[in-house]
């Protein structure tokens, strides 16, 4: 385990987090696709989920929560809409597919060298594994999963990272990838897609947002970009 204070390992985290999810994710990973954007609008108002049961919807709050907690350095996945921006990414050509490759053979014990495997879609995915995971939890733990403690959470979610828990369904490892890389991206997306609410995440890395022009600052490490972010519809911090 590492020493360092756990906001200083967040930051970090986030920081890598950044370079690691491809510029679609940034602003969202619906823009290079215009089937994925018709469906996507950005709200104020409560949400409802369009796709996830509440049981469902009730799992990926609290899991997002415990993969991107909220500390003094900024908002978390849950403040920031996370789970309503991967909600929103079910009702997609992305939730159903429609931009994977997703003919046989299915060879799920392939290596990930050689791509995603499974024959679920995304949206599939997400129920089959939410469904699973609960169910290891309810004979585990006698609850499922959103009902845990934060610290049992953060144990049921390294478990299936690690691949330690075995789903019917889906591989464990396969899901956690799933849902971490859909987490980041709802947390570093522009607000029209429905997470990074109030630009948070920008405000707290620095990030400028769709401004037209900052590469001169781009040339300038360690300073502080003084302008705050603008989303792609222009609201400004």
């Amino acid at each position: 385990m590492s020493n360092k204070p756990r906001s200083t390992q967040r930051r970090e985290f986030l920081r890598k987090s950044l370079v690691v999810v491809p510029a679609i994710g940034l602003l969202g990973p619906a823009s290079l696709s215009q089937a994925r954007s018709a469906s996507i609008a950005f709200t104020e108002a409560a949400y409802t989920p369009r796709y996830f049961t509440a049981p469902e919807w009730q799992f990926l709050q609290a899991a997002v929560d415990r993969l991107i907690p909220s500390n003094e350095d900024g908002p978390g996945a849950l403040e920031s809409g996370v789970a309503e921006f991967i909600d929103r990414e079910m009702e997609t050509a992305y939730g159903h597919g429609g931009l994977w490759y997703m003919q046989g053979p299915f060879t799920p014990e392939a290596p990930p060298t050689l791509g995603y495997q499974l024959r679920f879609t995304p949206r599939e995915l997400y129920r089959a594994a939410i469904a699973a995971v609960d169910g290891w939890c309810k004979k585990q733990h006698n609850m499922v999963f959103a009902s845990l403690a934060q610290e049992m959470r953060d144990e049921v979610l390294h478990q299936l990272e690690k691949g330690q828990i075995v789903l019917e369904a889906v591989p464990s490892q396969i899901f956690f990838a799933q849902l971490l890389q859909n987490t980041k991206e709802g947390y570093f997306a522009d607000p029209m897609y429905g997470g990074n609410k109030q630009m948070g995440s920008w405000k707290m890395i620095g990030f400028p947002g769709a401004r037209a022009d900052f590469a001169d600052w781009a040339e300038q490490p360690g300073k502080v970009y003084p302008i705050g972010p603008v989303s792609i519809r222009g609201d400004k911090s």
